[in-house]
């Protein structure tokens, strides 16, 4: 009886799709889902392809870090489907406005490229896109179900 509690308790929070918090390491190129204080679901993500480092200016190939709001989703992208991140925040502009360049933006949570879906095994083992996090089109679904529009996203080294 102690084990079924136990997973209904683990379980609830995905059924009630109530992510509080996305939590991304890129040191560890992971992301997980974070409902009251616990870990719900973990994923292996890639991301830009020179991602140490705060994003600096556009095509510098990095993944923000910070802390931001999803506050987009996207089903017509030409990644799958895609959740907006609120790069550049103020303070990014400012920035990149007193070092005379662009911050850049569109800085998604996004699936696979569209037109190759089929190479996710190989894709997903490098960082490769121009700055964004990239998951499995399978897991685009379920990040997309779980995770709601205004949920706060924390990107750290």
């Amino acid at each position: 009886m102690k084990f079924l509690i136990a997973f209904i308790a683990l379980i609830s929070p995905l059924a009630n799709a109530s992510v509080d918090l996305v939590k991304v390491v890129k040191s560890q190129n992971r992301m997980f889902l974070i409902y009251d204080g616990q870990v719900v679901k973990e994923y292996h993500v890639a991301f830009g392809q020179n991602p140490k480092g705060h994003k600096q200016e556009a095509g510098d190939q990095r993944t923000p870090e910070g802390n931001y709001t999803l506050d987009l989703k996207k089903e017509d992208s030409e990644f799958y489907r895609a959740m907006r991140i609120s790069y550049p925040n103020n303070y990014d502009k400012i920035i990149a406005k007193n070092r005379g360049v662009s911050p850049g933006g569109h800085i998604m949570v996004h699936g696979q490229k569209n037109g190759f879906e089929h190479l996710e095994s190989f894709t997903q083992t490098a960082n490769w896109t121009d700055g964004c996090i990239a998951l499995t089109n399978r897991e685009m679904d379920e990040f997309m179900r779980l995770v709601s529009i205004g949920t706060p996203i924390e990107i750290r080294w």
